[in-house]
């Protein structure tokens, strides 16, 4: 599974189809400008939702559950990059958050 941390990712800019598969709650308290969220638990079902990027970039928290989704999603034909430590480094490294959004 390929990774990228967030310095790549703040490298690409608003080209990145970005996954958030956190809960709602985490989400809305701050998330990567753009971000789609399907949280891990509904990815399957959902799956018909999941953005189309080439490839599709992977957060969570810090790593752990995108890089489970990243894993999925590659088995069923996604090109899926896993965003390594999550939106926890994101925040660390002073990358921008949106707050307060409702879900998509």
């Amino acid at each position: 599974m390929q990774e990228i941390d967030v310095t790549g990712l703040a490298a690409l800019g608003e080209n990145a189809v970005v996954l958030d598969v956190r809960e709602p709650d985490e989400y809305t308290g701050g998330h990567v400008p753009g971000a789609v969220l399907i949280p891990l638990g509904e990815v399957v079902e959902r799956f018909d939702e999941v953005p189309q990027g080439d490839p599709l970039y992977v957060i969570c928290h810090s790593g752990g559950r995108s890089a489970r989704a990243a894993a999925w999603l590659e088995q069923h034909g996604v090109e899926a990059v896993n965003v390594a430590g999550g939106t926890s480094a994101w925040v660390a490294a002073g990358q921008p958050v949106v707050t307060g959004d409702r879900p998509r």
